[in-house]
């Protein structure tokens, strides 16, 4: 990478340095450090949301889909569409006022409301849990860019460089600094694929002749996965609307009830069709690029054996000219950054709150509320770190870090807010069992198993049955 490229990236990086000492001096306790003073409008709530669902993970990820099987990937993302829809009508009536009135910090609370203290633990433990491995995947998906912008440095020095920025900047700021550069990150992510990154990439693989005449006619076609691949996103990714961390903080630091649903509608319309499309047209180019020959100079004589969410980093390495990718690597960054840095807020949040405060009853006088925040933000931080350093696949830890919180969560809160039976061993027995069988067929799936058919779907089974199941003696 050119000193010039170098020159802008590190300018940028020392602004995100900048915005998080900022709020580091503003924040005046917990609220102010997780909630944003419950007083965000839906612009910056809607911007933040789409940055923290898709960020850099589902960027990076949705370049590897491209890679692989083409547009079709995009159809992933409509099912982020369908969530955030869904919940805005579904969820934020039956949570927003609620959450103000009885001063909510997190998810948790909201099982702890309904079904009592055992079910708040039990909750914020596997948001936690979950958290922590998504926090892992948008550390993994920063270090495959820098890894590939910068090819001296191996993926291993990469991940320690990219996840200490973002530890140290989330530990600082806490969520306000995270929504106020969400909004900046995703303008500049925007701006950077629809007039750099795209076009410049178009252009260079040779346009559209180029890339029909390299690729098979199923790449240009919406219609090239199958309808269980596509029931495996919707079971997994819609529900995570209704349980993610993240999306409740960003309910309760709306204004009010309205401006947290035209923040939905606004963060839907965003990922679909319009990051979907984006993000996979541009790993649909890196596998012309591939297949062109153009990183045989990386080591890469085509597509054979390449690693898919490394084909976009590398394209945009190969075809950026000077100044222009230092932009781009930014831009990415920002997605990067979007995420990890709201789950990393969030497993944070559950610990202090859900597990420290209301589970362990922990109190110390010694210490002040937003110290105690930050060390805890910092101990997950470099445990996520830890965690990324054993996986390869961004999409991977991402998936299983959705289904694990699903198969867990989902049912629980929909008996919570719609059903008429409150029983807290109920829950706890749908969240434990749910959860456990979706880490069980996802690590070591029986022979038995519908192969068609994700693991989650499983859990979500199980943990319906066995809310129902024990609901009917323990009312």
């Amino acid at each position: 990478m050119h000193w010039i490229d170098i020159t802008v990236f590190l300018a940028y990086m020392v602004g995100i340095l900048g915005v998080g000492i900022y709020f580091m001096r503003s924040n005046s306790g917990d609220e102010d450090y997780f909630l944003a003073g419950r007083d965000m409008s839906y612009p910056h709530i809607g911007l933040s949301v789409v940055a923290t669902d898709v960020g850099g993970g589902f960027s990076i990820g949705l370049g590897g889909l491209g890679f692989v099987i083409g547009l079709s990937g995009s159809w992933m993302l409509f099912t982020g569409l369908l969530g955030a829809w869904l919940s805005a009508v579904l969820l934020i009536p039956k949570v927003k006022n609620l959450s103000t009135e009885q001063r909510f910090f997190t998810m948790p609370q909201l099982f702890g409301y309904h079904f009592g203290p055992g079910a708040a633990i039990t909750a914020g433990l596997i948001s936690a849990i979950g958290y922590i491995g998504f926090t892992s995947s948008q550390m993994l998906a920063g270090a495959k860019l820098a890894s590939a912008s910068f090819p001296m440095i191996g993926l291993d020095t990469a991940l320690l460089i990219m996840g200490g920025i973002i530890v140290i900047y989330t530990v600082m700021g806490g969520i306000k600094a995270v929504i106020y550069t969400d909004t900046f990150q995703w303008a500049l992510l925007m701006i950077g694929l629809i007039f750099v990154g795209i076009p410049i990439a178009y252009y260079a693989v040779g346009g559209y002749s180029a890339i029909v005449e390299t690729l098979p006619n199923s790449f240009l076609r919406l219609d090239s996965i199958s309808v269980w691949q596509f029931f495996n996103w919707m079971i997994t990714i819609i529900p995570i609307w209704f349980v993610g961390m993240t999306l409740y903080q960003r309910i309760y630091a709306s204004r009010s009830e309205k401006e947290a649903q035209k923040a939905w509608y606004l963060a839907g319309l965003f990922e679909w069709p319009i990051m979907a499309f984006m993000g996979v047209f541009l790993g649909l180019l890196a596998r012309v690029a591939a297949d062109q020959g153009m990183f045989s100079g990386l080591g890469f004589a085509d597509a054979t054996g390449m690693d898919a969410e490394m084909g976009l980093p590398l394209l945009l390495t190969t075809v950026l000219p000077v100044g222009f990718m230092g932009l781009m690597m930014s831009a990415y960054f920002s997605a990067v950054m979007s995420t990890a840095d709201s789950c990393l807020v969030a497993a944070s949040g559950n610990v202090v709150t859900d597990i420290m405060r209301k589970g362990l009853k922990f109190r110390n006088n010694s210490i002040s509320d937003i110290r105690l925040s930050q060390l805890v933000t910092l101990g997950i931080g470099i445990l996520s770190l830890v965690i990324a350093m054993t996986f390869e696949n961004v999409l991977e830890i991402m998936l299983w870090s959705y289904a694990f919180m699903v198969s867990g969560l989902l049912i629980p809160i929909i008996g919570a807010l719609y059903g008429k039976v409150r029983s807290g061993k109920a829950a706890v027995a749908a969240m434990i069992g749910g959860g456990f069988v979706t880490v069980w067929l996802s690590v070591w799936p029986p022979v038995w198993i519908f192969d068609n058919l994700d693991p989650n779907f499983y859990g979500l089974s199980a943990s319906l049955i066995l809310f129902v199941g024990v609901s009917r003696f323990y009312k």
